[in-house]
């Protein structure tokens, strides 16, 4: 099927509904459980700019060391921050998924709906209940 990749925390209710859409959608993607298996320096660089985000935006401040380390400072350059993701891979926010549509960071989790290369899907109910209804949007269609 389609060529699919999930940066994956399993501890994390978001990432777990977006590991379950991408699978609603008949997509069984490579996961990527970064805590165990960290993406590189360059490999989180190839990332950043396919997201087309700074990279602060993929910095996780909640349950990280994000504070002790300072982090909110401007001082930091996107070389010095990958390299605090590097040393401290629970920095990096997630899930962050890959598709042939694109790259992004799914929060909320149906925002991976977007970048699924199929569709539109049945209604999906995510692990608070919640449901989610796919509009058939995406990119580059």
């Amino acid at each position: 099927m389609a060529d699919v990749t999930i940066y994956h925390n399993p501890a994390c209710g978001t990432s777990r509904n977006v590991l379950a859409l991408i699978r609603h959608a008949g997509i069984e993607p490579a996961v990527v459980e970064y805590l165990k298996t960290p993406p590189s320096r360059e490999m989180l660089r190839q990332l950043v700019a396919a997201t087309g985000q700074p990279v602060r935006a993929l910095l996780r401040e909640k349950g990280t060391p994000y504070a002790e380390l300072g982090l909110g400072d401007p001082k930091w350059t996107d070389d010095q921050l990958l390299d605090f993701v590097v040393q401290h891979p629970i920095l990096m926010n997630r899930p962050l998924v890959v598709t042939p549509l694109g790259t992004k960071l799914c929060r909320p989790s149906e925002a991976v709906l977007e970048l699924l290369p199929v569709g539109p899907l049945p209604p999906f109910t995510k692990d608070d209940g919640e449901v989610v209804i796919d509009d058939g949007r995406r990119r580059g269609r």
